[in-house]
């Protein structure tokens, strides 16, 4: 099901007309109304009047967190705060927390997005959903919430926690459709099974799946535990919330980008050069609707490539790769390159391992280390101790083999390692300490 067949299917031609001209009005409209933009562009030596077409995008200077953070709280925006309808920002983990701003139109847009991307996993008025995204300053809750009520669906504003409610509401309420991360769906699908509950009895049929990159292996462990579809969707607070792309249920190969409202560019993140299609780099998103915080070459860490070809479900928008891992969460082991969603891609190809695993990273005199702790099921933890040793030796021989990197591998017992209802943090790194 397609929400919204005049912009979704638009002919490219028509598209990028109506790109370029909402390019040029955002960014006439951020320098004349934002001094960091003003700043910006003539320390670039560009200015509005030098934005003719799409391929002069790439004259603009990037826009990083660094910058959000600087013009803390609301310095990025283009409207006065009566305008402002609603603010939502980011936890703050690494530094002050990035601000974002809603106009009423903006909320509208979200929705209107949130709704394309619900119907693109083939949901309708008639699904009931479990939204177990956090509601709050965090965007995931509120945004999945606005877009099921547009669709005209039932929305469950469940929000995060409560593992245990969570489960019976799941029972009793029927819901047909789940909004959460991957990793914590894994941990409710656990939780189930521990309180004797039959997951796949659930009148759940899609899970739409966010917030941490994960891999097509968790995937396959998904929908094997739940008998569901699992989706992904893509967003990130600065650029607007989740709803920038959606993977549909026909393709199941590449989400959708939005991009009647978001240009997408991927770049080699250490030049900054525009990469072509099908190569794989950094993501740089240019909002081109959003009113009062409209951002410009926004880089946004996450890796990922451009995949241009029609999909068969009849979207023409421009499908972007399920996001491999983020640039500075990027682990460099000996020279080497791993990002954890590659580790867990090959745990996942291992039977009698669980979705659950922790990377330690550690520095030994001027050597990096790196330890692999994973959850076996409890038929191999009863297994005797040589089993056990064959098993992590296979481990870390299939991570030498795929990855080219040395790791040392520890089994733990089953539910051992830490449990995330948000986004996992997989990785210790203990070099900076």
């Amino acid at each position: 099901m397609i929400y919204n067949e005049e912009f979704e299917t638009l002919p490219r031609e028509a598209l990028e007309a109506l790109q370029i001209k909402r390019l040029q009005q955002v960014v006439n409209r951020v320098y004349h109304t934002v001094g960091f933009y003003r700043k910006s562009f003539d320390k670039a030596g560009v200015s509005p009047d030098d934005i003719r077409s799409l391929d002069d995008l790439k004259r603009l200077p990037f826009t990083v967190k660094q910058d959000l953070r600087d013009n803390y709280p609301f310095g990025l925006f283009t409207v006065p705060m009566t305008n402002i309808v609603r603010v939502h920002a980011s936890s703050g983990t690494t530094g002050k927390p990035t601000v974002v701003g809603y106009t009423k139109r903006d909320i509208d847009t979200w929705a209107e997005l949130m709704a394309r991307a619900f119907a693109a996993a083939g949901l309708t008025k008639n699904d009931i959903i479990h939204n177990a995204y956090g509601y709050g300053l965090f965007t995931g809750g509120l945004g999945a919430h606005y877009g099921a009520e547009r669709l005209g669906a039932s929305v469950i504003p469940m929000s995060g926690g409560s593992t245990k409610k969570q489960i019976l509401l799941l029972q009793d309420f029927g819901p047909t459709a789940i909004c959460c991360t991957p990793s914590y769906l894994m941990f409710l699908a656990d939780a189930g099974k521990e309180m004797g509950v039959d997951m796949k009895s659930l009148k759940l049929r899609v899970g739409i799946l966010g917030a941490e990159p994960w891999s097509e292996r968790m995937r396959e462990q998904i929908e094997a535990e739940l008998d569901i579809s699992a989706l992904d969707i893509y967003g990130l607070s600065e650029i607007m919330g989740p709803g920038v792309a959606m993977e549909c249920i026909e393709g199941r190969n590449g989400l959708h980008v939005f991009e009647d409202h978001f240009l997408v560019e991927v770049i080699n993140p250490e030049t900054g050069e525009v990469l072509p299609y099908g190569e794989k780099g950094e993501l740089v998103f240019t909002t081109l609707t959003k009113e009062a915080f409209p951002l410009i070459r926004y880089r946004t860490k996450d890796i990922s490539r451009l995949m241009p070809q029609i999909c068969k479900c009849g979207r023409t928008f421009v499908r972007m790769e399920r996001v491999s891992g983020r640039s500075d969460d990027m682990l460099i082991i000996r020279g080497v390159n791993v990002f954890p969603s590659q580790i867990e891609s090959v745990l996942m190809d291992i039977e009698g391992l669980e979705p659950h695993y922790q990377l330690i990273v550690e520095r030994e005199g001027s050597m990096d280390t790196l330890e692999v702790q994973v959850e076996v099921s409890e038929k191999v933890f009863s297994d005797e101790i040589r089993e056990l040793q064959n098993l992590e030796k296979r481990i870390t021989k299939d991570i030498k083999d795929y990855l080219g990197v040395t790791s040392k591998v520890k089994l733990v017992e089953p539910k051992t390692l830490q449990r995330f209802e948000g986004k996992a943090q997989r990785v210790i790194d203990k070099r900076q300490i």
